[in-house]
């Protein structure tokens, strides 16, 4: 079963399963099924074909998902950037953005720099 262009999951309940939406987590997800009335403990497997189309509209009318949600993001930050402001000035040099310390902990962002000094032995060569 595809929504919103993604492969959904038929093994897993209907909630869990319509997480795998980029922009859907579980509580859209309850919100989004009480709404179109379907049990939340149906598996996905099975939901007939009127259901999966009900849940179809309902989020194409209602919430910004996958691709539209992504363009709409990547604006946001662009207008950050554009304005110069704070945040926007933290994305363009690829730093952390809310207010994490950089000291220590934004290795992953700043390339895995570690600038520690050894024991100060230097190693003798063993002959």
């Amino acid at each position: 079963m595809r929504i919103a262009g993604i492969s959904i999951p038929d093994n897993k309940k209907i909630v869990i399963s319509l997480s795998y939406v980029y922009g859907v987590g579980r509580p859209l997800a309850r919100k989004i099924l009480d709404a179109t009335n379907i049990d939340l403990n149906k598996k996905a497997k099975d939901l007939s074909q009127d259901e999966v189309s009900k849940i179809k509209e309902f989020m194409e009318k209602n919430y910004k998902i996958e691709g539209e949600l992504r363009q709409v993001i990547k604006q946001n930050i662009n207008l950050l950037k554009d304005l110069q402001a704070y945040r926007g000035i933290r994305h363009m040099r690829r730093l952390p953005v809310r207010g994490q310390r950089t000291k220590t902990n934004s290795r992953t962002v700043r390339g895995n720099v570690r600038k520690t000094a050894g024991s100060g032995k230097r190693k003798v060569e063993l002959k």
